[in-house]
């Protein structure tokens, strides 16, 4: 017979939680074996529902995950002039909102606007993007320690991301005759 510890330390017979249930619940005895059968059945695998997307903030494990981003950015060719806001967001895959911040709070971003208000951004402005980007969701900055950074010696930040960027290109060339040989 199992006994249950109570919260002073005496021991109590334990009762079967089922007992309980069965003279709280009034079933049809039909009822009650269509239950047990349910109960001695094995269990049916469990399908995890699917995930639905987030909204807001995304978590910096999932934004670990985009780390592929600048190396898709080198890929693409930048052949036009100008290109939109949602194009840009769509680039980095953040909202728009995101950029406009960005934009609020890095000196360095200056996208021209028409005379709708809309930004119009150069490929200097997606190269600026890129730093800020690298700054912030790579290295894991602050938005204050971007900017000192940026402040600090833009030529310097600018080239340590090159040199960066310079290095995984090799790696990536390097895993790739790897997996060659």
């Amino acid at each position: 017979m199992m006994h249950q510890l109570d919260l002073f330390g005496s021991l109590e017979p334990a009762t079967p939680p089922v007992e309980k249930v069965e003279k709280a619940v009034t079933t049809p005895p039909d009822a009650r074996a269509a239950v047990a059968d349910k109960m001695t059945a094995p269990a049916e695998p469990v399908t995890a529902a699917p995930q639905k997307k987030k909204r807001g903030r995304k978590s910096l494990k999932d934004v670990s995950d985009d780390g592929d981003v600048i190396k898709e950015l080198d890929k693409v060719a930048l052949d036009k002039q100008y290109y939109s806001i949602s194009e840009v967001a769509g680039m980095f895959r953040v909202n728009t909102s995101l950029i406009r911040y960005w934009e609020n709070e890095f000196d360095i971003l200056q996208p021209k606007k028409n005379r709708k208000g809309d930004r119009l951004f150069r490929q200097e402005d997606i190269h600026h993007l890129k730093l800020i980007y690298h700054l912030l969701r790579e290295r894991k900055y602050t938005i204050e320690g971007a900017k000192q950074k940026l402040k600090e010696d833009k030529k310097l930040a600018a080239r340590n991301f090159e040199m960066v960027q310079a290095l995984l290109k090799v790696r990536g060339f390097l895993t790739e005759l790897k997996d060659q040989l």
